[in-house]
């Protein structure tokens, strides 16, 4: 184990808190900050760790945080309060690498998803916890989506952003096209045109790219062209619309890959 802190003034303290706080220095520095013991150990299945800063109490109630040893710093009270995103400090925190991302869609994915400037951290935090929960195989981020390795997103995504391969898409219209030159099928939640979701049946040999639209405007017109068909769930007149969490989740569900039944039952 690494030298205890017991100053909130201490200079790896304030740098940790920088990056908790400013994408600026996470991007300088390939580093995140990730609070709270579930979500350290989910990322470190995916990330490499760095720094693990947590109290004796929350070291001594996670025993599996003892596998970490070599890379914890011991930290008092006050510290993990400054440390600390939330106002009830979870006295565990992490500083990972930030996986490589994508240079291209990989050849071999056949469920994929992709985001237009989807701003909300907690919806792409959530989308991509789905799409890694079913199966997809990558997702594309277009300009303007929120950062997935975020506080918040990450949140959301309870690790899900390490271990779903991500594609950060300057030209989200050409990386579709790209797509559907190769027989996958964009699919895009959006109502201009739209076929109900059980006309989407499949089967897909080329496979599905789902596409989902920011939570206020929707898809921005070049993406919307760039797809070959757009689904819109049935619903009730009760609300008016789905987020962009909650829907890109059923559709995700339903374009889902086979998998192996003992894990189908699993909830939540």
């Amino acid at each position: 184990m690494l030298p205890a802190v017991t100053s909130r003034d201490n200079a790896a303290v304030k740098a940790a808190c920088k990056l908790r706080d400013d994408a600026r220095a996470r991007a300088a520095q390939g580093l995140f900050f990730a609070e709270g013991p579930k979500l350290c150990l989910e990322l470190a299945r995916g990330c490499a760790l760095r720094t693990l800063y947590a109290t004796p109490a929350a070291l001594a109630r996670t025993s599996a945080l003892a596998a970490f040893d070599a890379v914890t710093v011991p930290v008092c009270a006050p510290v993990a309060e400054k440390l600390a995103g939330t106002k009830a400090s979870q006295q565990v925190f992490g500083l990972f690498s930030v996986p490589a991302p994508l240079a291209a869609v990989p050849e071999n994915a056949r469920r994929v998803l992709a985001l237009d400037a989807v701003q909300d951290p907690g919806n792409v935090g959530t989308l991509l916890r789905s799409a890694a929960a079913f199966g997809f195989d990558a997702a594309v981020l277009g300009p303007g989506c929120a950062a997935p390795f975020a506080p918040r997103t990450l949140r959301a995504s309870m690790g899900a952003a390490a271990r779903l391969p991500l594609l950060f898409a300057d030209d989200l219209p050409a990386v579709l096209a790209g797509l559907a030159g190769r027989g996958m099928a964009c699919l895009a939640a959006a109502l201009r045109g739209a076929k109900p979701l059980a006309d989407f049946a499949g089967p897909w040999p080329g496979g599905v790219c789902v596409v989902i639209g920011s939570e206020g405007q929707g898809l921005s017109a070049p993406v919307l062209d760039a797809c070959s068909a757009a689904v819109r769930i049935p619903m009730t007149d009760r609300v008016e619309s789905l987020n962009a969490g909650a829907a890109g989740s059923v559709l995700l569900w339903h374009f889902r890959a086979a998998l192996p039944e003992e894990t189908e039952v699993h909830d939540g």
